[in-house]
C-alpha cells in the first residue's frame, strides 16, 4: 500500500464500512426495517438511524463543532431518537419512514466524506471533550467511526439472518 496520511486512511475505512453496510440494506423492504425478530432488542431502522447520528457526531461535530446548517442535516429530534442509550421502539409510527432515515443516513455520510478531505491534518491530534468512546483525539474519533459502523453492521447482518434473509456473500 502506498504511503497515505492518517486522515486519508480514516476516510478510506469510513467509506469501506459504509459500503459494507449498504450491501446489508440492499433488497430490504420498508416492513423489514421495523421487524423485531424473536429475541432481538432492536431493528434495522434504529441501527441505521443510530449510525447516521453517530457519524454526524464523530466525523462532523467532534471535528469542527456544531454549525447552524447541521439542523438541516440532522434535526434534534432525530438525533435524540437514535442516540446512544435510546431504546428501540417496535412501533414504526414512532419513527420517520425508512426513506427519511435512509436520506439522513446518506446525507450525513456524503457531507462527512466531503469535509474529511478538507480537515486540517495538524488539528487532528487535538483532544476532544468527554464523553468519547475509545479515542480522545479528533483523529481517533474518525477512526472509531469506521469501527462503530462495522459493529452495527454486524447487528444489521444478524437481524437479517433472524428474519430469514440469506447471508451476504
Amino acid at each position: 500500500m502506498p504511503d497515505v496520511s492518517n486522515l486519508e486512511l480514516a476516510g478510506r475505512q469510513i467509506a469501506a464500512a459504509r459500503q459494507y453496510t449498504q450491501t446489508l440494506l440492499d433488497g430490504l423492504d420498508d416492513a423489514d426495517w421495523f421487524r423485531h425478530p424473536a429475541d432481538s432488542p432492536t431493528h434495522i431502522a434504529w441501527q441505521v438511524g443510530h449510525l447516521a447520528m453517530a457519524e454526524y457526531g464523530l466525523c462532523l461535530f467532534r471535528i469542527r463543532g456544531r454549525r447552524p446548517e447541521d439542523l438541516e442535516l440532522m434535526p434534534g429530534k432525530f438525533r435524540k431518537q437514535f442516540s446512544r442509550g435510546s431504546t428501540p421502539s417496535p412501533d414504526p409510527a414512532s419513527y420517520p419512514a425508512p426513506v427519511e432515515i435512509r436520506r439522513v443516513f446518506d446525507t450525513i455520510h456524503d457531507r462527512a466524506m466531503q469535509e474529511i478531505n478538507r480537515f486540517d491534518p495538524d488539528a487532528l491530534n487535538e483532544k476532544i471533550e468527554q464523553p468519547y468512546a475509545v479515542f480522545d483525539t479528533k483523529l481517533g474519533a474518525l477512526f472509531f467511526c469506521a469501527h462503530h459502523e462495522m459493529l452495527h453492521a454486524g447487528q444489521i447482518g444478524l437481524i437479517r439472518r433472524l428474519m430469514g434473509k440469506p447471508p451476504i456473500r
